[in-house]
């Protein structure tokens, strides 16, 4: 792992699909949200599988920006906010997101 330093924002969602593990749907979700990262200012991205049982959530998916405003601009991307919209909205049952900066 990379670690955190300087501007540089980490944003991470856990998540669960509505969808079955592997169905079209879920298939065609995951590529839909891998594809984020073709927009200006994502450096990196990986989307992941839970394995621990310890929580509800069974995918992830995190993203590095260079400083916030490249970040803010990505949340304001018309790719990104068609993506909640259309996507985002109809196919994750729950989620909960968190955005890391270092500490100094």
């Amino acid at each position: 792992m990379t670690i955190l330093s300087g501007p540089r924002v980490r944003h991470s969602v856990v998540f669960t699909l509505r969808h079955g593990e592997g169905s079209p749907e879920a298939v065609a979700f995951l590529a839909a949200l891998a594809a984020l990262g073709d927009i200006d200012g994502v450096e990196e991205l990986e989307v992941v599988r839970e394995v621990s049982p310890k929580n509800d959530y069974r995918l992830g998916v995190a993203m590095e920006f260079a400083d916030r405003a490249a970040y803010e601009a990505y949340n304001s991307h018309p790719d990104h906010v068609a993506f909640v919209r259309d996507r985002w909205d109809a196919d994750v049952a729950d989620f909960m997101e968190v955005d890391f900066e270092a500490l100094g």
